[in-house]
């Protein structure tokens, strides 16, 4: 009885410790297997961790606490699929060396997988010391974001100007932005004064990011979360297109969002093929990402491959606005008549995109890289005739000023002869 009890529990420990083996390594090989997905949104947080930051103007405390207990609340509502780290600057190196102040920046909590009592823990450590090197910083923030096909965000949080000049924070904004890696920094001013904004704002603006004054630590902790949030969403990333400076060797574009860069006074051509029956819709952005000078314009023309204009959609803009847009819209006519291809479709048209611009710089701005341009390109199908009509079928040309001319002077006649009337009935009475 002894020697069966005893075999029992031998083949009971062996299934328990085969057991135990295999479970956890279920366990960790699911876990890397998420961690590493090329896919997983990636958000590095960068914290200013300066001697500015010990001010108590953020709601009776100092910013230093207002970012901590916004920093928990925003580890506890991270979704699950994020990688998330921590960078600080300024944050250990109290002395007046401004060469190694300047290299003061670490991360503080890798990117990867959230561990929420881990994280909260190396924030809680953190205590307001040195320099502000935003520089030096946005630049290990990108390198802690390479790898992967996942949306990559910084989210910059600082409550004063950059102190490791001439490293000037933007011109690092422009390279991040000119690698076409599709990384959009995102920026939140605590408490800022003007100069603290405006750089603040070129970091963002260079990247296609955000920029946020917060004065309150609600508004701080919801910001963050919604720019976390953001980054999970589906977005759809702009492809890199290098223009030409002519129709012919021009790129062939489909449906979709591109980006390119465009120095100042230049021509951009692109492609696109337009069938009958369908329309093109157009639109591109170009950023004023640096100090431009004022009255300048961005213009959008579509026409024939043999250089005949189609249409074209103009904005002018006078230095008030960073970002200056315009659009077009050409439906193509499907008369029946287009030469048809093997499988008997009509054949496209080839219509040529030029995107131009009318900025200048100061003589002390660089020009180069490029204005960051964002063209937008879609193919739907066409109205059932080939005019653009805004209202009913009027729209183009003097046709539309004339009919609206002659109401207006039939509505002033008639006005003036009822009103008129009125008044000899009211004398006679």
């Amino acid at each position: 009885m002894i020697i069966r009890w005893r075999l029992a529990a031998a083949v009971c420990g062996l299934l328990v410790t085969l057991t135990g083996g295999i479970a956890p390594a279920t366990a960790s090989a699911g876990e890397p297997a998420g961690s590493a997905s090329k896919d997983a949104p990636k958000v590095d947080l960068v914290l200013d961790v300066s001697g500015s930051m010990r001010a108590r103007d953020i709601d009776g405390q100092s910013r230093m606490s207002a970012a901590k207990q916004a920093f928990n609340e925003v580890l506890d509502a991270v979704p699950q699929e994020v990688r998330l780290g921590i960078r600080t600057l300024g944050a250990e190196y109290r002395g007046d060396d401004r060469k190694v102040g300047c290299k003061d920046t670490r991360a503080l909590y890798p990117v990867g997988p959230v561990d929420r009592t881990e994280a909260k823990t190396a924030v809680a450590t953190l205590t307001p010391t040195g320099w502000t090197p935003i520089g030096p910083a946005l630049l290990k923030a990108a390198d802690d974001l390479e790898g992967g096909d996942g949306a990559r965000r910084i989210v910059l949080i600082s409550d004063g100007e950059d102190t490791c000049q001439p490293l000037d924070p933007c011109e690092v904004a422009r390279e991040i932005a000119a690698k076409g890696i599709h990384l959009t920094v995102d920026t939140l001013g605590l408490v800022p004064d003007a100069k603290t904004r405006t750089q603040l704002s070129c970091i963002a603006e260079a990247t296609g990011g955000t920029y946020t004054s917060v004065q309150h630590k609600d508004e701080l902790s919801g910001r963050v979360k919604q720019l976390v949030h953001r980054t999970v969403e589906p977005a759809v990333t702009p492809v890199p297109a290098k223009g030409a400076d002519s129709c012919e060797g021009a790129p062939q574009l489909k449906p979709g969002l591109y980006t390119d860069r465009e120095t100042f006074g230049e021509h951009r051509f692109y492609r696109v093929d337009v069938r009958p029956g369908q329309e093109l819709r157009a639109s591109v952005s170009v950023a004023a990402d640096r100090a431009v000078n004022d009255d300048y314009g961005v213009q959008l023309r579509a026409s024939t491959v043999r250089g005949r204009e189609i249409v074209r959609g103009e904005a002018t803009g006078d230095g008030r606005t960073d970002v200056l847009s315009t659009g077009l819209r050409y439906p193509k006519a499907d008369d029946g008549e287009a030469a048809e291809d093997a499988d008997g479709e009509p054949l496209p048209e080839t219509v040529c995109l030029r995107v131009s611009n009318a900025f200048s710089a100061p003589a002390s701005v660089k020009t180069e890289p490029g204005l960051p341009v964002e063209l937008s390109v879609d193919v739907v199908d066409g109205p059932s005739t080939a005019s653009d009509a805004a209202f009913l079928g009027l729209g183009h040309g003097w046709w539309f000023l004339l009919a609206l001319t002659l109401l207006g002077l039939l509505t002033g006649v008639l006005w003036g002869w009822i009103s008129r009337w009125r008044v000899t009935v009211w004398r006679t009475n």
